[in-house]
């Protein structure tokens, strides 16, 4: 029987994870964005002891890289709540794909403190948004454009999307971070 050769490497590191919010939350609002800040401070978690080789390179077939992910969570962010549910206006709202259905782009002069940056700015934006906002409020557009009132969606229907969005995707880093390094951890 022929095996595969594998370069993970033999001796698995742990990342141990920030505490979850607080098992007695009780608020949506508060629970919502409680969970999506842990999600947030996860990516960063996983991203941050990678090299710059590591950060570009895709080990699957579909070609994304885990700083393209990172890149892509900032304007899932800047999509969602400051062009759809803000209504405000944004230059440039699919910043993270030149080619539809291609693997989400960095430019080659784009660094991880750039694209950390990026992300940490859309995601201090959202919580200002947040913030500002009640659960029931509609989003102001949706894709660049002003549907019904009804095809409008909440915000807590664009928190939960957002959060499900961060968890598949701190799942995949899970995956790449293992396979280029042997690090696992929640």
């Amino acid at each position: 029987m022929h095996h595969m050769q594998s370069d993970t490497p033999a001796v698995l590191h742990r990342i141990e994870p920030s505490p979850e919010p607080p098992v007695t939350l009780s608020a949506p609002a508060e629970l919502l964005t409680g969970y999506l800040d842990f999600y947030r401070e996860a990516v960063l978690r996983k991203l941050e002891a990678l090299s710059d080789a590591e950060l570009r390179r895709s080990r699957l077939p579909s070609g994304w890289a885990p700083l393209g992910l990172l890149k892509h969570l900032a304007y899932v962010e800047l999509r969602w709540l400051q062009w759809g549910f803000a209504g405000e206006h944004i230059e440039e709202p699919w910043g993270d794909v030149k080619v539809r259905r291609a693997p989400w782009h960095i430019a080659p002069d784009e660094t991880f403190e750039d694209v950390k940056t990026f992300f940490q700015e859309q995601c201090a934006r959202s919580r200002v948004i947040v913030a500002g906002a009640q659960l029931e409020d509609r989003a102001a557009t949706l894709g660049g454009r002003v549907p019904a009132e009804e095809d409008r969606p909440t915000l807590i229907w664009i928190l939960f999307h957002l959060l499900q969005e961060y968890a598949r995707h701190v799942g995949h880093l899970d995956i790449a971070r293992e396979l280029a390094d042997g690090t696992v951890g929640e």
